[in-house]
Formats: structure tokens, sequence, C-alpha cells
């Protein structure tokens, strides 16, 4: 009889829950070791949010579809079943899920991870009229009222009115308020020069009850966070409760003194609670008093052995630790992975069960898209990163994430909207790699990069490489050439001569289609570099004259790799035949690529085979200087130049909407949105 998985929770541990699942049970009904097992995951969205990046989208730093992840593409080819409902009662009796519209969904194990909400802490007027940050559409509803607040303000003549819609005010100093708040200073002088406003006429406040910023850090980063907050022009507030919210103002109180602050935008990022079906299900399953419920140490609910508890809803103290894992990415990972584990241990009667114990890695907060503060290492000795290096860690982590979650499309996706599109220099590198060349421009040098490449290979044809073996010469009279100028024995042309009978071979010119080095007996000259870095690889720059007699042309560069060479020595040369081969095939690449980039077809595969064989040249007979510019402009033609004037003005689009229905390229995740 089939066993069935619910997963409630599309969420950080819901989503890595699935997918370790999924292929664990892949392999195991491989090799005959369990039955069938259907595994559900169920969420209110049709798509995966990534909560920790909500500021960004608020404020405007990265567009609105750089932090949904389809769930159909996310489980591509893969047998879990996504169901789109809202989860209104769990019968624990049954094992029964009931949704919204009264659909029923059994299970055998149920996977608990449906994460947190917003609470309110009885806050007066806090749920009606604060403007919240837990999900896609509440990251949506707040940039689009910032926006509003701006357009309004920049025709309003009352000077109160416009004070009060200039005036925004963050409540919570933990890691999503002091992160919104420090996005949204970022964003204000950039909203003030669109809607010609002075930026002194801006307001920022953020206040919390506690006595300091981002309260889970240590002391010294708190005051960093703090000075940094500040130095954007921010406005702290601590020690101070929020009594009440209204329509266009806020009451704060600070010991026995209330003051009443006027502003059209208050943004609530003051804690959470267990999502509603975790607080109705807390009425069966022990927990806290803010939904979280508890767990044994294999994360099964301390009553319901059937029910694992992953992520925010995880009340858990592991052995030898003083308090509950915190409410972070890294614990709803590491905890989606052990109850896999666990429920996997459980269906096949195989392995020992895993005693949840996670070592994790630190916490780290962004100020704006240009600073932050981490503090991170091992489990027990932690320490504090500067800020270029905390933002670096941050994006890294994101894209180890997205590895684990849909693989290279998302990376890409990823750093296009953080790096390659982002504009006012909002990313810690600045703007740098940001600026966007019209494609049109990169026309000429695709044209004649191509051009020079169908040259070549017609030259090649010319002197006979489809029917003679070259590549002795072809390679020996180079490096003779190179050594000759460093004044050591060149052995492997002296093995090429014998095999070839031709001595006289390295002392013949070699004309290489790529501009490699003449290949001559001895020669005037000059080394400008020779390094060898542990006998792995030696970089090579010499010149064919006197160095004040050189010009661009007498310069040669040579990447020279041991491994290589003996690979190319006990393969490649050994045999005529073999030359040939490999001589037909370089001259049907370059024709390949010189044709792809003069018609604008296929340009980034073409300039990436560009870019190979000028390192098979670089590595091999070494390439003269004022060659270089075809390495260089292959670079320059990988994306995008043959979109003007191109062939792949129409066929990329048919080719990208073809590829990516393709199962098992959807399954691997190997196409790019």
């Amino acid at each position: 009889m089939a066993k069935n998985i619910v997963i409630l929770g599309g969420g950080y541990a819901g989503v890595i829950a699935a997918k370790k699942l999924e292929k664990k049970l892949k392999g195991l009904q491989k090799k005959q070791k369990i039955g069938e097992v259907t595994i559900t995951l169920i969420d209110r969205n049709p798509f995966h949010t990534m909560l920790t990046e909500l500021h960004e989208v608020a404020a405007a730093r990265v567009e609105e579809e750089s932090i949904k992840l389809s769930f159909a593409k996310i489980f591509a080819g893969r047998k879990v079943q996504v169901v789109m409902d809202k989860i209104d009662d769990i019968n624990f009796e049954t094992k029964t899920l009931t949704g919204a519209a009264g659909q029923t969904y059994s299970y055998d194990y149920l996977v608990l991870a449906a994460g947190s909400k917003p609470t309110f802490f009885g806050v007066k007027g806090a749920s009606q009229y604060a403007y919240k940050l837990w999900s896609y559409q509440d990251a949506v509803v707040l940039k689009e009222r910032i926006l509003h607040c701006f357009r309004e303000a920049s025709r309003e003549t009352d000077p109160e009115k416009r004070k009060k819609l200039l005036t925004f005010f963050t409540v919570g100093a933990g890691f999503t308020g002091t992160e919104m708040a420090g996005e949204l200073a970022e964003w204000i002088p950039i909203l003030c020069h669109q809607f010609e406003i002075k930026r002194e006429e801006v307001t920022l406040y953020m206040a919390d009850l506690l006595d300091r910023v981002v309260p889970t850090m240590p002391n010294k980063y708190c005051n960093r966070c703090h000075g940094r907050l500040t130095k954007m022009g921010v406005t702290i507030m601590l020690k101070n409760n929020v009594v009440e919210i209204g329509k266009d103002f806020i009451v704060l109180q600070e010991g026995d003194v209330q003051q009443r602050i006027e502003s059209a935008t208050i943004i609530w990022a003051a804690g959470t609670d267990g999502a509603s079906i975790a607080q109705k299900a807390a009425k069966t399953l022990p927990g806290t008093r803010r939904a979280r419920l508890e767990s044994d140490k294999f994360l099964r609910s301390k009553t319901d052995t059937s029910v694992y508890l992953v992520g925010d809803v995880l009340h858990y103290v592991p052995e030898g630790e003083e308090a509950p894992v915190p409410q972070v990415v890294e614990n709803a990972e590491y905890s989606a992975e052990c109850a896999a584990h666990n429920i996997l241990v459980e269906l096949t009667g195989e392995g020992e069960m895993e005693a949840y114990s996670p070592k994790l890695h630190g916490v780290m907060v962004c100020v704006g898209g240009r600073w932050g503060s981490a503090y991170v290492g091992t489990h027990k000795h932690k320490f504090g990163l500067p800020s270029f290096l905390a933002m670096f860690s941050k994006h890294f982590i994101n894209m180890f994430y997205f590895a684990k979650v849909m693989g290279w499309t998302k990376i890409i996706s990823y750093m296009k909207h953080e790096f390659f599109t982002i504009r006012n220099h909002r990313s810690f590198v600045g703007g740098h790699f940001s600026n966007v060349t019209p494609s049109f421009l990169l026309v000429p040098l695709r044209l004649w990069l191509g051009a020079v490449w169908v040259f070549e290979a017609v030259m090649k044809i010319v002197e006979g490489w489809f029917g003679a073996a070259k590549l002795s010469a072809f390679f020996g009279g180079a490096n003779a050439w190179f050594d000759s100028l460093l004044g050591v024995a060149n052995k492997t042309v002296e093995a090429v001569s014998s095999a070839t009978g031709a001595a006289e071979a390295a002392a013949e010119t070699v004309a290489s289609a790529s501009g490699t080095a003449e290949a001559v007996a001895t020669t005037a000259g000059h080394v400008l570099i020779n390094f060898d870095f542990l006998n792995i690889f030696q970089l090579i720059l010499v010149s064919g004259k006197e160095l004040a007699q050189s010009a661009l042309g007498d310069f040669a560069v040579k990447l020279n790799i041991p491994i290589m060479n003996w690979l190319l020595e006990h393969t490649v040369l050994t045999s005529d035949g073999l030359q040939i081969f490999m001589q037909v095939m370089i001259v049907l690449m370059e024709l390949a690529v010189g044709l792809a980039l003069m018609g604008g077809l296929l340009t980034a595969p073409a300039s990436a085979t560009s870019l190979v064989l000028q390192f098979m040249f670089i590595t091999t007979t070494g390439l003269y200087l004022n060659t270089l510019w075809m390495l260089f402009a292959s670079v320059a033609c990988l994306i995008g130049a043959g979109r003007t004037l191109g062939l792949d003005y129409y066929a990329m689009p048919w080719a990208k909407r073809h590829w990516k229905n393709i199962r098992w390229i959807k399954k691997w995740y190997l196409y790019n949105d």
C-alpha cells in the first residue's frame, strides 16, 4: 500500500524537505528497497518566496520576480505533487488536512513547515493600518505605497500633508526592521531626485522597545549597524513602546512620556508568531505561547510521531544548549534535511534515526545594498567580517541555496538582478558590473572576429592541414623558439624531429592561423617574464627582438602547462593519423566559429568556442600580443552580440522556448530564463 508524505508549507524548510525526500526515495525505489511513496507539497502560492530578500523588492532595488521561485520549475521532472491550497484544519487522529474549499488530504507522515506570520502584540490599530513585510504581496504593496507617497508629495501644497507623506516609520529593530530601514534610506535620495523633492524634507524613523539594534548580534556589531543607519539619516528610537497606530500616525511611549508622530507609512517588522495553522495545531500538539511546536530530538512532535516539525514552527532545545534553535534560514534547511532522513529511516526500517544537533554558522544583516555586518564562523568560535566580506558572504550563501533549489539557472538570474542590472550603484560592488552596452555596437567587432576565424581556417586548408601531419612541426617549432630565448634545451623538439625524421622541422617557420610565434632554431630576443608556479604552469612573455627595437607584434606570450604537453606528446603526436584528425577538427571549429559569428547565430557558444581555441593556442604554441584582441573580442561577444543584425534575433527566442520544455532540461535546470 502506498505511503503518503504531505509537506505543509513551501518555504525554505518545505522546499528542501521535498527535494531531499524525492531524491533519496528515487534511489531507494530503483534498488527496490521501498514501495510506492507519494510526496505532496501544499502551499497557498504557486511559488517559493525568498523571505530574506523582501526588503530589496519593497525598496525597489531588485525586480519583483527576483524573489519568486516557481514550484513548477523547482520540481520539474520530479515526483513531487504541488497543490495550491490554504489548509484550515488538521485532524491528527484521522491524519487528514482540510483545505479552504473543503478538499481533504490524507497523510502517513506530515512535515509541518508552515512558517510564521507577523504578530502585533495587541497594539491598537497595528494590524489594520501598518504595512507588513512578510510575503511577496506585502513587499509589492509596500513598494507601491512608498512610490505613491512621493508622487502625492511632489504635487502637495499643504506643508503639513506634505510632511506626513514624506515621513516613514519602521517598527522593529531586528533583522527585518533594520534591513528595511537601511534599504529605504538608500532609496530615498533616488526618489528625491526622481520627484524633485529635497532630501531634508524626508524623515525616517525606526523604533523598538529593546535597547539596541539587531539584538541577536554582539554589542560591537549592533553599534556598527546603529551608526550606519544614523549616518544614512534614520532617527532611531530605542526603549520606545508602540501604544497605537492610526491611519496616518503612531503613538510611542518612553517611560511615562507619550508622543504622537504623524506618518502616512508605518512599516511593521516587530516580531512573528507561528502561522495560523500552527496556532490551531498547538491546541492538540504541545507548543509554546507563540505557536512554536515542541519536538523530540528526531524532530517529531512529542505526542505524535507521524508529524515532523521543521523551520519556524519548530521549538527544540538541542542537547547541551540552553536556548531553542533560532528562527533563521540555516535552521530551516538543517531541520528539513534531518526530518527527511528520519522519515526515510522509518519508511525503510534501515539505518539510524538522526538526532537534530544543528551547527549554525552565525548571522548577518544588510543595511542597504552596499553595507553589511556579519558575525560568523564555527558553532563555538565566531568572528566579525568587514562590510565588503559580509556582503560577499551574503550573496555567496544565497547562491549556494539556489544551487540546491533550482540549479544554475536561478544563480544566473540572481546575479543578473543583484549585479548586472542593478541601478544607482545599489550593490556592494557599486555599479561596476551593471552598465549595459547597446548590442548594436558589438556588430562590427563580431563581424571582424568571425571573418578572421574564417580566414585562419582557409589558410590552414591552403597549407595542407587536411592532407599531411603538421602538428609536430607546429608545436615543436614554437617550443624551440621559446626555449632558445629562455636558454634551455628543447627535448620535445628533439624527440619530434627524431620521430618524424625531419630534424630541420624545428627551424621552419610555422604559419599559424591564430598568430602563434614563429618557429626558428635560434634568434635574438628578450625575456620579460618567466614565472614558474610549482611546476603546475609557467607564464612566459618574450620579445623576438631586442627590447628597444620591439613592436607589439614582436612580443609573444605563452602559458606552459607541463601536464598538457605530456598529454599531447603521448596522444595526438604519436601518429600522423591522430595529428591529421586533430588538424581537421581545429579547421572545422575555426570555420564554424567564424561563420556563426559573422551570421550572428549561436553567438554565445561560438564566442565560448573561440575562447577555447585561443586558450588551446596560448598553451601549446603561444600567441603574439597583437593577436590577443581575439581573446578579448570573444569575451565581449559572449552575451547578446547576435541579437542585433544577427540570426540570434530570431533563433534564440525560438530555441529558448523549445529548449526549456524538454523534460530532462527542466529537471536539471539547464536553461536560462
